[in-house]
C-alpha cells in the first residue's frame, strides 16, 4: 500500500494499492521532488468519475508505466471533490493552455507547483492522433532533463499570466436591477430548447438553478413564460432517462438533448438542488408529478446516500458489474424487453415496456433501454404501474450495486439539509426534517467540532472522522443556507445562530474590500493564484452561495454587515447575469429575492402551550413556509407578549427563542398571529391563514 492508505477520501483509497507511489497533495511531496530535481505528476479525479476508472486500470495499475512514474516523477493524486481549490487553480491553467479540461486531469508541475504540460485522460497505446500516456511521460521527463531553461519559462510564464487575470467586477458596480433581470431572461428564452426542456443541445445537464430563478421571477412579477419554462423542463428531465422511473433521483447529465440517455452518476449536489426545485414547483403550481419527483429524491437520497453518522455521501457510480464480471457503465438501470418478462411475466412485461418505452432495438447499448415515461398513452391503471415499479425495484436490488463514494463533502450536505427540510415541511414528512437535523447536527458535531464557537469549518468527512483539509467559501455558504432552511422548518432558533457563525468567518475571511468573494480563506495554503470564480457550475459557486445566505442572514436580524456584503457580492451578478445568464443561475435567484426584499415572516404562538401545541401556529408556519415570494425567511417560536397588556399592544416582555424576528411580535387578541414585513417594516399582523395566503401568494 503506498502514502494514500491513510485517507479519508475513497477516492484515493481506491488508488492506495496501486504499483504507482503516490503522495497525498502536501508540502512533504514538493519537498521531495525538489530535493530528486524531478517534475511533480499532478493526477487529479474523483470517484463517481468514469474516465478517471478507466485510465487508472489501463496505466496506474501497470506495473512497467509505475515504474517509469516512480523513477522519473514525484507522483501527486488529488481528489477533487476534498480539494475543489487545487483543482480549480490548476483547471484554470489547464482550460487556458489547451481551450479544454476534464477529469482525469493531468498536469506536470515544477517543485515549486507552477505548471508547465497539461492534458486530461491520455490513452496507454496511441490512438485517433491522440499521444499515449507513455509517450507523455517520456516526453516531459526528457524535456525536463535536456530544456530545462524552456520548462521554466513556461512554467513562469503561465504563472504570470494566471496572477494577471482578474474578474470584470468591482465595489462601483451596484446591484442587478429590473433591467439586469430582464436582459438575463430574455437571453434563457433565446437559449431555450422549447421541444425538449431545458437549455442547449447535447450533452444536457440539470439546469436546477436557473429553474430556481425562473420560479422566483415568475412568482415576483407573475411572468408566465418564465414558469413555463420551469415547468417544462421538470416534466422532460421526470419523464425522461436522467430520472430513475424505479427507484427516485437523477443521473448527472443526459448525453443527448431529449434526456433519454444519461450518464449514470448520481450526485448527492443534483439530487438536493433538484428535490427542493420540484418542491418549489409543486409549492407554485399544486403539480402532482413535481410533489411525486420531489418526494422520491428525498426519498432516494435517505435509502442510497445517507451514512450510519447521518449525513450524505457524495455519489453513486456510473458503471457496475453487468453480472458476467464485466465493470459496465450503466447496468445496474437499463433493462431488455426479455428481462421484463423474466421478472414480471408476459402480461406485465409487454405492459411495461411500452409504459417505459423499452424495445427490441434499445436506446443505450447492446439492445439495452432505459426506462422513461413517453407521453400521451392515454389512461393507465396506476395500481397496475406501481405493482410492476415495485416488483422491478426489487429485482433490480439483487443486482450487482454501484460503488458508492462515502465520503461526507460539507457544501453538499448543506444542500441536503435545505431540500430535505422543505420537503418534510410541504407534505407532511416529519422523517425528512429529521434526517435533515440528523445531518445537521453531524456537521456540527464532526465538521466544526465540538468547540464550534472558535472552530473552522473541515470540507469533508468520512466514517465520522473530520478530513484534513479546510473549509471553502461554497461550504461556508451551503452550509448556512442548510442551516437557515432548518431553522425556518423547526423553529430551532440554534440553527440561526450557527449560520451566523459561519457567515461571520466569510465577512472576516473571503470577503476583499471592493465586495468581491475568494473561493479560499485569507489564511488558506497558498496556491499559484487564490482561486475565485463566481460562475455556477453544477452547484451554485461559493461566490453566489454566501451571497444568499447572507442576505438571508441579514433579513433574519437586521444586520447591514451582512447585507451590505450579499450586495457587494451581487454585483458581479449584474455583470454576468445579462451576458452569460445560464452560469449565474443561484446569483439571479438572489437578485430576485434582494428585488422582492426579502419578505421577511413571522410567525408567534401562545408560550404556555408552545408552538406544538398550538394548531392554529402550526397552519399559518405551514402557510409561510409555503410562501413563493423569492427568498422569504421564516421567523417561529413563542410570542413576545401576549398582546392583552399595555397601551402600545406590545403585551409585556418575552423570550424570542432565538429568532430576532419575533422580538416585540405579540399575539393579536390572544391568538396565534403571522406578520409579514420588508426591512423589519411590516405590514398588519393576521391571525387568519386565508388572508395569510393572500398575501404571500400561497398556491395551496
Amino acid at each position: 500500500m503506498n502514502r494514500l492508505g491513510g485517507a479519508t477520501s475513497p477516492y484515493l483509497l481506491q488508488h492506495a494499492e496501486n504499483p504507482v507511489d503516490w503522495w497525498p497533495w502536501g508540502p512533504e511531496a514538493f519537498a521531495e521532488a525538489r530535493r530528486r530535481d524531478v517534475p511533480v505528476l499532478l493526477s487529479v479525479g474523483y470517484s463517481a468519475c468514469h474516465w478517471c476508472h478507466v485510465m487508472a486500470h489501463e496505466s496506474f495499475e501497470d506495473t512497467t508505466t509505475a515504474k517509469y512514474m516512480n523513477r522519473h516523477f514525484v507522483n501527486i493524486k488529488v481528489d477533487r471533490e476534498e480539494r475543489p481549490d487545487v483543482d480549480a487553480v490548476y483547471m484554470e491553467a489547464v482550460q487556458a493552455a489547451t481551450g479544454q479540461g476534464g477529469w482525469p486531469m493531468t498536469v506536470f508541475l515544477t517543485g515549486d507547483g507552477e505548471p508547465f504540460c497539461f492534458g486530461t485522460y491520455f490513452p496507454p497505446a496511441p490512438r485517433h492522433g491522440m499521444a499515449s500516456f507513455p509517450q507523455v511521460l517520456e516526453g516531459v521527463s526528457a524535456a525536463w532533463t535536456d530544456r530545462r531553461e524552456e520548462v521554466a519559462e513556461v512554467a513562469g510564464r503561465i504563472v504570470r499570466e494566471l496572477s494577471g487575470r482578474s474578474l470584470a467586477h468591482g465595489g462601483g458596480e451596484g446591484v442587478p436591477g429590473e433591467a439586469e433581470v430582464s436582459q438575463a431572461l430574455l437571453g434563457l428564452t433565446r437559449e431555450y430548447d422549447a421541444r425538449h426542456g431545458g437549455f442547449g443541445g447535447a450533452p444536457k445537464f440539470p439546469p436546477s438553478m436557473v429553474v430556481e430563478f425562473l420560479l422566483r421571477h415568475h412568482a415576483r412579477t407573475g411572468a408566465e413564460g418564465a414558469l413555463q419554462m420551469a415547468a417544462d423542463t421538470c416534466e422532460a428531465m421526470a419523464r425522461g432517462g436522467i430520472y430513475d422511473q424505479l427507484g427516485g433521483g437523477f443521473a448527472r447529465y443526459s448525453v443527448d438533448r431529449e434526456w433519454t440517455v444519461p450518464h449514470f452518476e448520481k450526485m448527492l449536489y443534483d439530487n438536493a438542488l433538484l428535490c427542493r426545485v420540484y418542491a418549489h414547483l409543486w409549492r407554485a403550481t399544486g403539480s402532482d408529478l413535481a410533489r411525486r419527483v420531489a418526494v422520491e429524491t428525498a426519498d432516494f437520497l435517505v435509502r442510497e446516500l445517507r451514512t450510519d453518522e447521518g449525513g450524505f455521501a457524495s455519489a453513486l457510480d456510473a458503471d457496475s458489474d453487468d453480472g458476467t464480471g464485466r465493470h459496465v457503465e450503466g447496468a445496474y438501470y437499463v433493462w431488455t424487453p426479455e428481462q421484463l418478462r423474466e421478472v414480471l411475466g408476459e402480461s406485465d412485461g409487454e405492459f411495461a415496456a411500452q409504459y417505459f418505452g423499452v424495445t427490441e432495438e434499445g436506446t443505450f447499448e447492446e439492445g439495452a433501454s432505459v426506462l422513461q415515461l413517453p407521453q400521451g398513452g392515454g389512461v393507465v391503471d396506476a395500481a397496475r404501474v406501481e405493482s410492476v415499479r415495485a416488483r422491478l425495484l426489487a429485482a433490480r436490488e439483487q443486482r450487482p450495486r454501484p460503488g458508492r463514494d462515502d465520503k461526507i463533502v460539507a457544501a453538499w450536505n448543506g444542500l441536503a439539509i435545505a431540500a430535505l427540510a422543505e420537503t418534510g415541511a410541504y407534505f407532511d414528512r416529519p422523517d425528512l426534517v429529521e434526517r435533515a437535523t440528523e445531518a445537521a447536527d453531524l456537521l456540527v458535531r464532526v465538521h466544526l467540532g465540538d468547540t464550534a464557537k472558535t472552530a473552522r469549518l473541515v470540507r469533508t468527512s468520512k466514517d465520522g472522522r473530520s478530513g484534513a483539509h479546510a473549509g471553502v467559501l461554497e461550504d461556508y455558504g451551503d452550509v448556512a443556507e442548510g442551516f437557515l432552511a432548518l431553522a425556518a422548518v423547526t423553529g430551532e432558533g440554534a440553527w440561526l445562530e450557527f449560520a451566523g457563525f459561519l457567515l461571520d468567518i466569510v465577512l472576516d475571511r473571503f470577503v476583499a474590500e471592493d465586495g468581491a468573494l475568494f473561493d479560499t480563506a485569507d489564511d488558506a495554503e497558498q496556491l499559484i493564484r487564490r482561486p475565485q470564480d463566481p460562475t455556477d457550475n453544477a452547484t451554485p459557486s461559493g461566490w453566489t452561495a454566501a451571497a444568499g445566505a447572507l442576505l438571508s442572514y441579514a433579513a433574519h436580524t437586521g444586520s447591514e454587515a451582512h447585507r451590505t456584503a450579499a450586495e457587494g457580492a451581487l454585483g458581479v451578478v449584474k455583470s454576468l447575469g445579462p451576458r452569460a445568464p445560464r452560469f449565474i443561475g443561484w446569483g439571479l435567484a438572489v437578485a430576485e429575492a434582494l428585488l422582492d426584499g426579502p419578505r421577511e415572516i413571522a410567525v408567534v404562538a401562545p408560550k404556555d402551550v408552545g408552538p406544538e401545541g398550538d394548531a392554529a401556529a402550526r397552519e399559518l408556519h405551514r402557510t409561510a413556509l409555503l410562501a413563493t415570494a423569492p427568498g422569504a425567511v421564516v421567523a417561529y417560536g413563542p410570542a413576545d407578549g401576549d398582546g392583552l397588556g399595555g397601551a402600545d399592544g406590545t403585551g409585556g416582555d418575552g423570550g424570542t427563542d432565538g429568532f430576532p424576528l419575533l422580538t416585540g411580535r405579540p399575539l393579536v387578541g390572544g391568538r396565534s398571529a403571522a406578520y409579514v414585513c420588508r426591512r423589519f417594516v411590516c405590514t398588519a399582523p393576521t391571525t387568519e391563514v386565508s388572508v395569510l395566503r393572500g398575501e404571500l401568494g400561497v398556491f395551496e
